[in-house]
C-alpha cells in the first residue's frame, strides 16, 4: 500500500511539472540590454567643404555638403568616423554693397549620415573657420562675413589719378601749360576712379571646396551598437580635397598665380 501511495505522489508531481516545462520551452529568452553610445551636446566636429558657397551665386535655401575629417568618439568607441556626410542649408544671403557693406550668409546644419547609411537629424552651427580664410565669423550669430576692400578702393582711385595726371600733363605740354593740364588730368582721374568704386561691389563671402570649419552640436546624438557596424564600408578618398580658402584681394593683386582677371587661383 505504501508503495502504491508513493508511486501516486511521484506521478502527480510529474504531471504538475509538465506544463511549467512546456511554458519554459516556448518562452523566448529576454533580449540583451544594450547601452546607447552618446555624442554629447556641445561636441565640436571638424568638417571639410565638398562644394563651394559664394554670396555671388548662392540663394536662401541652397544646400551645402560637407564631410567629417576627424573621428568622434564615445568612450573608446568610434561613433562618427571620418568620411561621414553632413548636409546643411545656406540662409540669409546678402551680397556686398557698391559703396559699403560686406557679403554675408549663415549656415545651419541639419543631417548626419554615417558611412554605413545610419542617419540622424540634428541642429548645429559654425563655431570656427579655416585659419587661412579671409572671411570672418561672427560666433554669436554664426554669420560668415567677407573681407573688406578699402585698400582696393584706394588703389583704384590712386591708379586712375596717376593715369589722368599723366594724360593731362601730356596734353598740357602740347598746349603750353603743363601744370594746368596735369591738374585737370588728376581731377578727371580721381572722378573716374571714384565712379569705378561706386559701380563695383566689394568682395563676396566665399567658402571654397576644401575649406575646413568646425560645428558644435546643440543636442545629444545617440546610437545603438547595431548602428555602428562599419565593416564593409571601406575607407574612401575624401571628395572635399580642394584648394581651400580663396586668397584675399590684396594677395591676388600682389602674388603671381592669384586669381586676377582670368579666374585662376593659388596652387595650394
Amino acid at each position: 500500500m505504501r508503495s502504491f501511495a508513493f508511486a501516486l505522489c511521484l506521478g502527480t508531481a510529474a504531471v504538475a511539472l509538465l506544463p511549467a516545462q512546456e511554458v519554459a520551452a516556448t518562452t523566448p529568452a529576454p533580449a540583451p540590454v544594450t547601452t546607447p553610445y552618446k555624442v554629447e551636446k556641445g561636441t565640436q566636429i571638424l568638417l571639410s567643404m565638398i562644394n563651394s558657397v559664394s554670396t555671388k551665386t548662392a540663394a536662401d535655401g541652397d544646400r551645402v555638403y560637407l564631410e567629417t575629417v576627424f573621428p568622434v568618439m564615445s568612450g573608446k568607441r568610434m561613433v562618427i568616423p571620418p568620411g561621414s556626410y553632413v548636409a546643411g542649408t545656406v540662409i540669409r544671403v546678402k551680397r556686398p554693397g557698391r559703396v559699403k557693406g560686406r557679403g554675408e550668409f549663415f549656415l545651419k546644419f541639419d543631417s548626419l549620415t554615417l558611412p554605413n547609411g545610419t542617419t540622424r537629424d540634428f541642429r548645429a552651427q559654425v563655431t570656427n573657420l579655416d585659419g587661412r580664410a579671409v572671411e570672418t565669423l561672427d560666433k554669436e550669430e554664426g554669420k560668415i562675413v567677407s573681407e573688406g576692400n578699402k585698400g582696393g578702393d584706394a588703389k583704384t582711385v590712386g591708379e586712375t589719378v596717376m593715369v589722368g595726371t599723366g594724360v593731362g600733363a601730356l596734353g598740357g605740354s602740347v598746349g603750353g601749360n603743363l601744370g594746368m593740364g596735369a591738374g585737370i588730368g588728376a581731377a578727371a582721374g580721381a572722378a573716374a576712379g571714384l565712379l569705378g568704386v561706386l559701380l563695383t561691389r566689394g568682395p563676396d563671402a566665399v567658402l571654397a571646396k576644401g575649406t575646413t570649419l568646425e560645428m558644435v552640436l546643440d543636442r545629444n546624438l545617440s546610437f545603438e551598437e547595431t548602428e555602428l557596424d562599419f565593416a564593409g564600408t571601406n575607407g574612401r578618398s575624401g571628395f572635399s580635397n580642394g584648394g581651400g580658402p580663396l586668397p584675399s584681394k590684396r594677395m591676388q593683386n600682389q602674388v603671381p598665380g592669384g586669381r586676377g582677371t582670368t579666374g585662376s587661383r593659388f596652387p595650394y
